[in-house]
């Protein structure tokens, strides 16, 4: 979005413009975010303006299918309410969505893992559905491991302290047996900056814009991105529908997210764009949980 500076002035007045029956509430910025940043508007809705080439996309994705998706999940999640049209002010579709309200995992992550891996295994086994044959597609994300393997590769080079033991749960989740069922509907983006916690526990699921048809190990993976030391039986037992080859490749996503995770935190500490100094303890947290069974 080069050329646009995305500020409180400019929000407000696209608001005015195209939604003036909500330009009276207040609008106030909210921290995070990466492929799109967030205002709060009022108690209820958020304005979420994409920063990224790729974010109207997602943002189109969260329009077309969270209103179809969103009561059957048994957590709150952000449901576009309204759409903001490009125009000359701001060449690129924006939204309102519902607000979710909590606080980030990343910032505040679960500490109650017995209620929190009910949780997550109660919305996954409702999320986890047969895809329409028009479902969003990204083998990136929900597609065979073996086609991270070089991603994966370059992150074990570039981070630092990652133990043999994490690459020997990462070579078993690549010779594990692939998905063979039809395409399920999954998040494929879970880790603790998607997610909110109250309580110290999980209190909803933010952030579908990645959301598509796939592989749901790539969701079970949260229950070691997410989830405290000790909890992931729970939460498999409470979810009932893995077998052993969709736990291996489950892990082997969890290896994938933690070493994302880790990467992002060392480009904030060292004041890097895109950097992210609180995704660091969450990254190195996920691969210490991921090597105990």
């Amino acid at each position: 979005m080069n050329g646009f500076d995305i500020d409180d002035d400019l929000v407000r007045t696209l608001i005015r413009e195209q939604h003036p029956d909500l330009a009276d509430l207040d609008l106030r910025p909210v921290d995070g975010g990466w492929d799109n940043q967030m205002w709060r508007l009022g108690d209820e809705l958020a304005v979420r303006m994409p920063r990224t080439e790729r974010a109207p996309t997602l943002l189109r994705t969260e329009h077309r299918w969270m209103p179809e998706l969103a009561p059957r999940l048994p957590l709150p999640v952000p449901v576009p309410v309204r759409v903001g049209e490009p125009s000359e002010r701001f060449p690129r579709l924006w939204t309102v969505t519902t607000w979710v309200p909590g606080e980030p995992a990343d910032r505040t992550p679960v500490t109650r893992g017995r209620p929190a891996a009910d949780a997550l295994a109660g919305f996954l086994g409702r999320l986890h559905r047969e895809a329409p044959a028009d479902a969003p597609v990204k083998p990136e994300r929900g597609g065979p491991l073996e086609g991270r393997r070089s991603d994966v590769d370059a992150m074990f080079a570039s981070v630092d302290g990652v133990g043999d033991e994490v690459r020997e749960v990462w070579e078993d989740a690549l010779a594990a047996p692939v998905w063979q069922g039809p395409p399920m509907w999954i998040h494929s983006d879970l880790h603790p900056a998607n997610v909110v916690v109250a309580d110290g526990t999980l209190a909803g699921v933010v952030d579908f814009g990645d959301l598509g048809a796939g592989d749901p190990a790539t969701d079970l993976a949260a229950a070691w991105v997410l989830l405290p030391e000790g909890a992931a039986p729970r939460f498999l037992h409470a979810y009932a529908h893995a077998d052993e080859a969709m736990i291996r490749r489950a892990r082997g996503w969890a290896v994938l997210r933690g070493l994302m995770l880790l990467s992002v935190g060392r480009a904030g500490d060292l004041g890097l764009p895109g950097g992210k100094v609180t995704w660091g303890p969450a990254g190195r947290a996920t691969l210490d949980r991921v090597v105990v069974r």
